[in-house]
């Protein structure tokens, strides 16, 4: 992968025609991505990293070309969940080979170009004091070049999992204004709600496409019984979905085993698909697929 600098050129000179012929060279590389899907929260702590490879996992077990990049550059979790850590990859003729899982899922994340474990993200500047200042400059370079210089190949579904911040669909959507849509997710708390809300705003005032509300941590699976019970005592999604008219996409119970199979690389909606959290998330990815692959 390209630093900044090197796209930049000495002293910033021709960025306007290298970011204009990146553009291209990325409406190329998009041209065969049938649906590009943002997987957005607003919030952290919501489940989204967890709701995006559980979706992966059930459109892949459909059949469907899939693959996910890790648009979390400083928290970078797919690779993990994904089980994809410790892949090389590879540069060739056409571009960045991205990691292949088990279940034949392409996925590009920060996370396959760390040394270790404890190796941090760190955005190199002119000074330190200008780092703070630079660094969306360089988090939104790496993404673009995420997407452009990667070989993604034929794919009916490109997931693009973002880290929590209400600015960050807007900041893709200038990278990727081809975006086909993005799905909201979201859990039962007030507090999640108001982010949720201002998010979902600054996406319509963009011109986004939203295809719908998740509701994540929607009750307990109990591990003995199996029976949902409460958890959160806060409002529910299927009403927020409705005050802003949006697509009320489904809502997923919290099951311990979620957390297992994310540490094990195994999508827990391909394990576990008959409990109430694996049939929500497979029935979400296929209203997904009605919504954005049309037969």
């Amino acid at each position: 992968m390209k630093g900044y600098r090197d796209i930049a050129g000495d002293g910033g000179s021709n960025i306007v025609e290298q970011v204009v012929a990146q553009q291209g060279r990325l409406a190329a590389r998009m041209a065969s991505v049938r649906a590009t899907v943002a997987v957005v929260s607003g919030k952290g702590g919501v489940g989204k990293s967890s709701i995006t490879a559980n979706l992966a996992g059930a459109l892949a077990a459909r059949g469907l070309r899939v693959g996910v990049l890790d648009a979390d550059l400083n928290g970078p979790s797919m690779g993990k969940m994904l089980g994809v850590r410790g892949q090389t990859l590879r540069v060739a003729p056409d571009g960045v080979q991205p990691a292949v899982s088990a279940e034949g899922i392409r996925v590009l994340s920060m996370d396959l170009l760390l040394s270790g474990d404890d190796t941090p993200v760190v955005w190199e500047a002119p000074t330190q004091a200008e780092a703070h200042t630079w660094r969306g400059t360089m988090e939104g370079t790496a993404l673009r070049e995420f997407l452009t210089d990667t070989a993604w190949g034929a794919l009916d579904l490109l997931l693009i999992d973002l880290p929590p911040g209400s600015d960050r669909l807007p900041t893709l959507l200038d990278l990727l204004p081809g975006l086909t849509g993005a799905v909201v997710v979201t859990i039962p708390s007030e507090v999640s709600h108001l982010v949720v809300r201002r998010a979902m705003t600054l996406a319509r005032e963009r011109g986004a496409r939203l295809l719908g509300l998740i509701e994540n941590m929607a009750g307990y699976v109990c591990p003995t019984c199996g029976a949902v019970g409460p958890l959160f005592d806060g409002p529910g999604g299927e009403e927020m979905a409705a005050r802003h008219g949006l697509p009320f996409l489904g809502r997923v119970p919290f099951d311990p085993r979620l957390a297992a199979a994310a540490d094990r690389g195994r999508p827990f909606v391909l394990e576990h698909g008959k409990t109430p959290a694996g049939g929500a998330l497979d029935a979400i990815a296929g209203a997904l697929t009605s919504a954005v692959l049309p037969a």
